[in-house]
């Protein structure tokens, strides 16, 4: 059983052919375990909405993240084949693993408890044998995500694309890396994108001191992903210069291209490591024409690619 979770929400009219066609979506009957259910036992990934940017707001940051999950559905919909055109016709893979959404994660009325709240709903699915991948919501929620995965598996390596390096001891959603290294839920953090000018120098000495690594683009190729056994990857949009991706809490005017970050989004797919994965911070009251909830359903499927490769 999934605690904590409404069902997703979606547009009424999917379009077959498109990839948010082959989603199974109904967790009721998943809450039920219902005999018959046979569906989601063959799925590989759970999707996990977290519609929550309490901390988003106690940073001051801009609103609108708990929105995230609902556009980053609207945009799925609308982009993405089920068989795209580069997946070869005689390959006995299927070009995408089957992806179950088990729905959003219900807020509390506190941030520790919505915390708590996601640590149990992925906690959950780790126990149906799913890949979780949750959609947010303010970077906190990385903390609560990324808790339950180091329970299941040990502390975690953690790669996380991201010009910031989120690593406050206050309540809000720049503490995720903090909370993880202080709890002992990672033990090294490797963070791709950072701008420098939006970061104080006691946040930098902090990670260091925790064993953090920042890297560029030019210092980390995608091809030499660590062969750490138990990662977790992150994805902050704010990594994405904010020509690219206006929707996002805090825009970054110096950030990375969706070609970069595709390339580290479907190697971290491929690494057989890599035991969860987040998208976060989509911001849709700022998103013009849903630019950057499309580039959010790109990487997506960027990352189910690579997933599709591992052995």
């Amino acid at each position: 059983m999934i605690p904590h979770v409404a069902p997703p929400v979606y547009p009424d009219a999917v379009r077959q052919g498109r990839f948010a066609a082959t989603i199974v979506r109904n967790a009721a009957e998943l809450n039920k375990m219902a005999p018959e259910f046979a569906l989601v036992r063959k799925c590989r990934i759970a999707l996990l909405g977290i519609p929550d940017d309490t901390g988003i707001e106690l940073n001051h940051g801009r609103p609108g993240a708990v929105q995230g999950p609902a556009a980053f559905r609207q945009a799925l919909v609308r982009y993405g084949a089920a068989s795209p055109a580069d997946h070869a016709l005689d390959d006995p893979r299927p070009a995408y693993p089957r992806v179950f959404d088990a729905g959003d994660v219900v807020p509390a009325r506190t941030l520790a408890e919505t915390h708590d709240r996601i640590t149990a709903a992925a906690t959950g699915l780790l126990e149906l044998g799913l890949f979780p991948i949750a959609i947010g919501g303010g970077h906190d929620c990385t903390f609560a995500f990324v808790r339950a995965l180091a329970r299941a598996f040990g502390p975690m390596t953690g790669v996380y694309l991201d010009a910031h390096l989120d690593v406050r001891p206050e309540p809000g959603s720049g503490m995720s890396f903090h909370a993880l290294t202080k709890g002992g839920f990672a033990r090294r953090l490797i963070c791709i994108g950072l701008d420098p000018l939006a970061n104080t120098r006691e946040h930098m000495d902090y990670f260091h001191a925790a064993g953090g690594q920042s890297l560029t683009p030019a210092q980390f190729d995608p091809a030499g992903w660590p062969a750490d056994p138990h990662q977790f990857v992150s994805l902050d949009l704010d990594v994405l210069d904010m020509a690219y991706a206006p929707g996002v809490s805090a825009m970054n005017p110096c950030g990375l291209t969706p070609a970069q970050a595709g390339a580290y989004i479907e190697a971290a797919g491929r690494c057989p490591g890599v035991r969860g994965f987040d998208i976060m911070e989509l911001s849709p009251p700022h998103d013009e024409n849903g630019r950057t909830a499309r580039l959010a359903a790109h990487m997506f499927l960027r990352f189910l690619r690579g997933f599709a490769e591992r052995p």
